[in-house]
């Protein structure tokens, strides 16, 4: 089955599932067939968040494993990297979400790296909102037709959950066209202003944005799988039913 690590959004991008195989080993052994690979992905996203200087949440728990995976099912529903403000937040509109839920869980984007493609390079080289210095940093980074399995820093502190992502998309620094969007938007850009002044703030609407995520639901039937792998990212795993 191919599923959501197959997605578009995803394909070539997502890594470390290792970590997750390896608590659900542990877990198998203590307490067998109880916790789920879903709750453990949304536990570990919240650790993750924690773990790096960001907010601590309480994540419900009782989430089922999906029985299925479809692609086409994630990218009815995975962001694009592409994608301008405008379909963001139809999409995030489509699941309940709103607009600062929009804009507080795109600052996920404080951690981690990411890759540009050659379409991607070409639209952050033509995007005039893009500071000129950063523009030749990215050109370098993933040039045309260059080697394209190069990563850099979504923001400045790749490596820290802080609000310097927002003050990184007030300067004209945002790495995808996803990103800088929220800055250049009207819809959004007030909450990028807020978020880049009070990281307080920030935290506590991503803190919200999270747990509303979680309690998102597929509506179809599930499991608790006794291993992590042959639930192959299906977009059900992590919006399933609660079994409580």
């Amino acid at each position: 089955m191919a599923g959501e690590k197959l997605a578009l959004a995803n394909i070539n991008s997502l890594r470390s599932f290792e970590v997750i195989d390896k608590i659900k080993a542990e877990l198998e052994q203590s307490c067998p067939g109880v916790v789920s690979c879903a709750d453990i992905v949304i536990m570990a996203a919240r650790d993750a968040v924690s773990l790096t200087g960001g907010p601590r949440w309480e994540v419900k728990l009782g989430r089922l494993d999906g029985l299925t995976a479809s692609r086409a099912d994630s990218d009815a529903i995975m962001p694009s990297p592409r994608a301008n403000a405008t379909t963001l937040i139809d999409l995030f509109a489509k699941l309940k979400l709103s607009v600062k839920d929009l804009v507080a869980l795109s600052g996920s984007h404080s951690i981690g790296r990411a890759r540009l493609y050659d379409d991607q390079t070409v639209a952050r080289q033509q995007d005039a909102a893009i500071e000129p210095q950063f523009r030749e940093e990215l050109m370098r980074l993933c040039p045309v037709n260059g080697y394209q399995n190069v990563t850099g820093g979504l923001d400045s502190t790749p490596v820290v959950f802080d609000n310097l992502y927002f003050k990184d998309l007030v300067v004209g620094k945002g790495v995808l066209n996803s990103d800088q969007t929220l800055y250049t938007s009207p819809e959004t850009k007030a909450y990028v202003e807020e978020f880049s002044r009070d990281e307080e703030a920030f935290f506590q609407a991503f803190a919200e944005g999270m747990i509303k995520l979680g309690d998102l639901q597929s509506g179809q039937p599930g499991e608790v799988r006794r291993n992590c792998r042959v639930v192959n990212g299906s977009p059900a795993a992590a919006m399933n039913n609660y079994q409580n």
